[in-house]
This record gives structure tokens, C-alpha cells and sequence, in this order.
């Protein structure tokens, strides 16, 4: 028994999802004549009370268009210093849109409206960038699954505002978010000008992002899809495995995040644990020991059977998936208390 708990993208499609892909009703995407497609999209921007959806191959490429969308080149945006799309989208921002970032020291990935304010450029300071962007990931990923709290978020909608920035939500992990904060859907997109919704993490499709976002924002995503790749033809088959998450993956998010939240309990009282970060949603950081050879403990894991990700800094993470049992729950916590 392997025991991958590397991250909630690993997940194999559940045999309903399966039966819903095979029997897709497709079409050629490119000529927007894929009817599984087209509801996929439809439903989201209707959930999120927005205009327009487009569908992407992955959310680095939905998180690339938005920012594109939002900037031109030689402008800077500004996010945590350890937001995805700084950290984990290839350099994206600067090789696709030819714009800089402004990292902020956040806490846990979240940063705050007074954060925002002190560090946007003076707009007619010509010797530094122009701010034109802010970006927000919810739930923070190397902040270890934290949720913004929605008051600070509609602060920094107001900071936007009123210095005419856009605002874009990373939100590959929103529905998290959603399950454990008992908020809605459309209170985002009342907010956001554009938001990424990832498929293939917690609700377990092979692949697939949408970028959801108002009509005008929006007008030059097709464009700016093709431009980097992402046109694709007879999708539906994967927007199927989406539509299917949206009925029968979201609510059992809340079985990801307890078994988190006992993992995370569990590792607090080892001796070789120096600390747990809190546990909101899915994902639990911990930290090792100084005494603690981390390869080693990796390796341990690994004869054990359990799989999990180092990343960076003495950081290891663990996040919980839908392929995540209660048999190997109940393993994988022996494990770690035999230690």
C-alpha cells in the first residue's frame, strides 16, 4: 500500500467520474463547440456570479492569461512573497507579461490591505514600476492551507479601488476555503476581477483549470489562451470529470480536512517535531528537529510506504486527497507515532 500524500493532485478519477467522461457530449473547443465545455464554464461564471468562464489546461496557464489580462509590460504586481504565482509558474510573470513583482512579507502566504497600500508605486514616479495588479491565493499553498479572512480581503478590494489596480485570486484551492470558512461562492466574485479555479487538486479531475471574470477583463482571454498554448479541441471529456467535482467532490472536502487536522495533531506530540504550523484546511507543515536528518526521515517514510513533500527550509508537507482512505488514515498515524 502507497500511502502519496505529496500533494492532492495525485488523485486517480473515482469510477463515476469515469463513467461521466466516457459518456461526454463533445465538440472542437477552438471553435468554442464543445457543449461539455461550454456548461462547465456557464455554471462556474454563474456561481461566482461573473460574465464569462474560460477553461485551461492547468492554473499556472489560467493564473498566466489573468495577469496578462490585467498588465503590460514593464508594470509590477504585487503578492506574497509566497504566492504560486511568484514561486511555482516558471518565471511566468516575467517571461509572459515582461512585468516585475512586489513580494510582501505576509503571514502564512496572506497578506494584508495596509501591506498593499504602503507598497504601491507613486503613480507619477516614472523611475519605478507601475503597480497595476495585486494577486491573492486562498488557500495559501506553502502557507500550508491558511484561509484569508474575507473582512481583510474586501479591505484590500477597497485599496484597489481606490488606486485602480485589478485584483486576481489564485484560487486553486477556493473551494477548500469555501467548505471550511461556510462561505459562498458569489462573495468572491463580488470581489475579484478575475479568479482561477484549479479541477484537478481537492475535487480530483485529471486536469483543468477556469479562469473566471468580468466581460471586459475578459474579452482578450481566448487570445491570450492561444498565444501561450492552451487551445484545445474535444476537451469536454476532461470538463465532464469537472462537472461531475461540482456535484459529488466539494462537500467531502471537509473529510480532507479533518484527517488533516488529526495528522497535524498527531505530529505534535512526537518528540523529532519541532513545530506544526496550524491546520485549516487540507494540507499540514511541519518541521523537524535540528537533531532530525531530513532525507533520513523521508526515506523512513518511504519503506513505510508513505509519501511526502519537502519544501524547502526544513518545511514538509503533507496534504490529504480524496484517494486518501480511512485504512491508510489509520496507517500512516501508527507511522508516525512509532517513530
Amino acid at each position: 500500500m502507497i500511502i502519496d500524500l505529496r500533494s492532492d493532485t495525485v488523485t486517480k478519477p473515482t469510477p463515476g467520474m469515469l463513467q461521466t467522461i466516457m459518456n461526454a457530449n463533445v465538440g472542437d473547443d477552438v471553435y468554442k463547440e464543445d457543449p461539455t465545455v461550454n456548461e462547465l464554464e456557464k455554471r462556474l461564471a454563474t456561481l461566482f456570479g461573473k460574465e464569462t468562464a474560460l477553461f485551461f489546461p492547468t492554473g499556472s496557464m489560467a493564473n498566466q492569461a489573468a495577469i496578462k489580462l490585467h498588465t503590460q509590460p514593464g508594470e509590477q504586481l504585487i503578492c506574497d512573497k509566497w504566492a504560486h504565482v511568484y514561486n511555482y509558474e516558471g518565471g511566468g510573470v516575467s517571461f509572459n507579461s515582461g512585468v516585475s513583482c512586489k513580494l510582501i512579507d505576509g503571514t502564512r502566504g496572506m497578506i494584508t490591505a495596509l501591506q498593499v497600500e504602503e507598497n504601491i508605486n507613486p503613480p507619477d514616479f516614472y523611475h519605478s514600476p507601475l503597480t497595476s495588479l495585486v494577486c491573492l491565493e486562498n488557500t495559501t499553498n506553502k502557507g500550508g492551507g491558511a484561509c484569508y479572512d474575507f473582512e481583510e480581503i474586501k479591505k484590500i478590494k477597497q485599496v484597489c479601488k481606490k488606486n485602480n489596480l485589478g485584483l486576481h485570486l489564485d484560487g486553486a484551492r477556493l473551494f477548500n476555503a469555501l467548505v471550511a470558512k461556510g462561505e459562498k461562492a458569489q462573495q468572491y466574485g463580488d470581489v475579484f476581477d478575475t479568479i482561477s479555479i484549479c479541477l484537478s487538486k481537492g475535487l480530483g479531475t485529471p486536469l483543468g483549470s477556469v479562469l473566471i471574470g468580468d466581460g471586459k477583463i475578459m474579452k482578450n482571454a481566448m487570445r491570450v489562451r492561444k498565444v501561450l498554448g492552451g487551445g484545445m479541441r474535444q476537451i469536454g471529456y476532461m470538463a465532464a470529470a469537472g462537472l461531475y467535482a461540482l456535484d459529488y467532490h466539494i462537500d467531502r472536502l471537509r473529510e480532507d480536512h479533518e484527517k488533516a487536522k488529526e495528522l497535524g495533531d498527531v505530529l505534535k506530540r512526537r518528540s523529532y517535531v519541532k513545530e506544526v504550523e496550524a491546520v485549516e484546511t487540507n494540507i499540514v507543515i511541519f518541521y523537524l528537529n535540528d537533531s532530525i536528518n531530513e532525507s533520513d526521515f523521508l526515506m523512513k517514510l518511504e519503506t513505510k510506504g508513505v509519501r511526502i513533500s519537502s519544501m524547502g527550509q526544513g518545511k514538509l508537507r503533507i496534504v490529504t486527497h480524496l484517494d486518501y482512505t480511512d485504512e491508510m488514515h489509520a496507517h500512516l498515524k501508527n507511522v508516525l507515532n512509532g517513530f
